[in-house]
């Protein structure tokens, strides 16, 4: 079975990716992220049909403390955060947490 990309996060955030081909996601409006974002991630993590979830690294502040322990601990789907805060080594460790290799690592010969 193949997997899916979803992303969760404003409209503004989501319209890239949608234009890319993207066809799972969850739009919360900034005004709406206290109350809605819990709910649209668990809906994501939820779908066995999604591999990968990618969000905006702030959007992580809105979202409750088990919420976020679900999102920081995830396996599959794994949850890639992208945006100010995430820099190379970030994405990094997701990616290493994600398949169990670090792609990046340098051969030591």
């Amino acid at each position: 079975m193949s997997q899916e990309i979803a992303v969760v996060g404003s409209p503004e955030f989501t319209t890239g990716f949608r234009l890319a081909g993207v066809r799972r996601f969850e739009n919360v409006p900034d005004d709406d992220k206290g109350a809605e974002l819990d709910d649209a991630v668990t809906d994501v993590l939820d779908d066995e049909g999604v591999g990968i979830v990618v969000m905006h690294d702030d959007d992580l502040e809105y979202l409750s403390r088990n919420v976020r322990q679900t999102v920081e601990t995830s396996v599959e789907p794994v949850v890639v955060t992208i945006g100010s805060g995430t820099g190379g080594g970030g994405l990094r460790e997701q990616i290493k947490r994600a398949i169990g290799i670090d792609l990046m690592e340098e051969d030591s010969e």
